[in-house]
């Protein structure tokens, strides 16, 4: 075999290989479908029907405060996030927070906290976003920001 013949044979092999991993990989990125949430200071914009409070904090403690003032009222108010079954990418963006936030997704229940999955993490820097993946089977969560201290907000899979 000439070393012409080995170089075509080697670029079919590598070019069997990615469409191969294409072909195994795109139907599995195809079915996450992705939630966006957006953190501002002591909230999430999109649990609370988009409305930007106009908070300001330099520390967690500026949340706690807002939110042991208000948190509750607003989650009342807020409608739950419905969802169907299956797998989900949360990506999280830090919109004018100036410091690092984190994501807690978790059944709303102690009990439920055990049967259902959790997702969290950290990291998401001023600016950035952090993708979060799970496969969320039925039942009642909650997720939150402890570093920005925002309320637990409801999310409902049926």
């Amino acid at each position: 075999m000439s070393i012409k013949s080995m170089y075509h044979m080697k670029k079919l092999v590598l070019l069997a290989t990615c469409g191969a991993v294409v072909v195994l990989t795109a139907p599995a990125l195809r079915a996450a479908q992705v939630v966006k949430l957006t953190q501002v200071p002591c909230q999430f914009l999109e649990s609370e029907g988009g409305v930007n409070r106009g908070y300001t904090s330099r520390s967690i403690k500026d949340c706690e405060v807002i939110n042991e003032k208000s948190g509750q009222q607003r989650v009342a108010q807020a409608k739950p996030l419905v969802l169907k079954p299956g797998k989900y990418v949360f990506r999280v963006v830090n919109k004018n927070v100036p410091y690092d936030l984190g994501f807690w997704l978790r059944g709303a229940s102690l009990g439920s906290r055990i049967t259902l999955p959790s997702v969290s993490g950290g990291g998401i820097t001023p600016g950035s976003m952090h993708d979060y993946e799970i496969d969320l089977k039925p039942g009642e969560y909650v997720y939150s920001c402890p570093l920005n201290n925002t309320p637990d907000y409801k999310l409902v899979v049926k």
